[in-house]
């Protein structure tokens, strides 16, 4: 998230792990690297892309391979805004590379769930109304609110329940020869992410009635 001043605080999603010291440690190092964190939120988009490739041509073991993606994914999610904002190397477009490789991965993620579930439209629903749940967050910063991150299917629970799902998946598929565990992910997946719209939806809108 390279991001300016106080518009990037106002809109960064609250991590607990930013307090910890070895992301602190970690994160220095990489602002005093020569990686910039718009590269290191294009980054995400190459291990959520090579996790994907995994679970759809490597089963079943390659899930587990997804699983490792996602968190890696999560990492340059974290650094890069880390980087941006504590490093002091924002830029005027980061607002852009904080955006548009979340929605990308998370699509790419989501998609290829769908497919290794044996539910392909599960998976491009799931997309959709995961960028659904960024857009009404942005929507709302843009009418001059604080950006509503609140669940229960934002960014990181989806990945922590994919996450759970890649690592049972392997199992399942070598003792029941069964994708249960992938394809209730997908189905849990979409209907927390319509609840997380409406719940952002009625927020936004509560908050702009009072403002009125």
């Amino acid at each position: 998230m390279a991001t300016e001043g106080s518009a990037a605080e106002s809109s960064r999603r609250p991590i607990k792990a930013r307090g910890s010291a070895w992301v602190q440690k970690i994160a220095a190092a990489l602002a005093r690297s020569p990686l910039t964190p718009n590269a290191i939120s294009v980054l995400s988009i190459v291990f959520a892309a090579a996790g994907a490739a995994a679970l759809l041509w490597l089963p079943p073991w390659g899930a587990w391979l997804c699983a490792v993606g996602i968190q890696l994914r999560l990492l340059c999610n974290l650094f890069d805004g880390m980087v941006a904002v504590e490093g002091g190397k924002s830029t005027a477009t980061g607002a852009l590379y904080n955006e548009v490789p979340d929605r990308v991965a998370d699509s790419v993620l989501i998609v290829a769930l769908g497919y290794s579930a044996g539910a392909p439209w599960l998976g491009w629903l799931g997309a959709l109304l995961a960028a659904l749940t960024a857009y009404i967050r942005t929507l709302g910063g843009a009418l001059g609110l604080a950006q509503d991150f609140s669940g229960p299917m934002a960014k990181q629970h989806r990945m922590a329940l994919m996450t759970l799902a890649c690592v049972v998946a392997p199992f399942e598929a070598l003792w029941h020869d069964s994708r249960h565990a992938l394809l209730g992910c997908a189905w849990l997946l979409v209907v927390g992410a319509a609840v997380t719209c409406g719940r952002r939806l009625r927020r936004i809108a509560r908050q702009l009635q009072a403002r009125a």
